[in-house]
């Protein structure tokens, strides 16, 4: 199976590092490992149409939903959700399963209520994903 490789890991001053590392942990495993610095571009755009060109040929998406500046990454979320639309099987990765809930009682810091579905991530990414608590190697292990 080819696995996009989604989450923040692009950010870090060793995402190529990080990316092999990832891609030899799918091939481990009998699987191909779509990272999206395998793009070759420089504008937005060409990141862009790169990276659902990836998502695209992908069988599977394997994300990292911890926080990243405090929340998942919005890039992640996005390629979760397109991944979803296009039929995809997706996984989010997660150090911390708790439900919303737990994390943050029924409200949050300014009085709006946090969603009790027993979920520890919004309800449209736990409804379009297999949660799993751990890491990378987690999920290519369920495949």
């Amino acid at each position: 199976m080819k696995i996009y490789i989604a989450g923040p890991d692009v950010f870090e001053k060793n995402a190529a590092e990080i990316g092999e590392k990832y891609k030899e942990i799918c091939r481990r495993y009998g699987h191909t490992g779509l990272y999206p610095l395998d793009n070759e571009c420089d504008s937005s755009e060409e990141i862009y149409k790169g990276n659902i060109k990836l998502i695209d040929e992908s069988d599977v998406i394997i994300a990292n939903g911890n926080p990243f500046r405090g929340e998942m990454d919005a890039g992640t979320a996005f390629e979760i959700g397109y991944g979803a639309a296009k039929g995809k099987k997706i996984y989010i990765y997660l150090m911390d399963t708790r439900e919303l809930k737990e994390k943050y009682g029924s409200e949050d810091s300014e009085g709006r209520a946090v969603e009790d579905f027993g979920y520890p991530l919004n309800l449209m990414l736990c409804e379009a994903a297999e949660t799993v608590k751990g890491g990378f190697e987690d999920c290519v292990k369920l495949l």
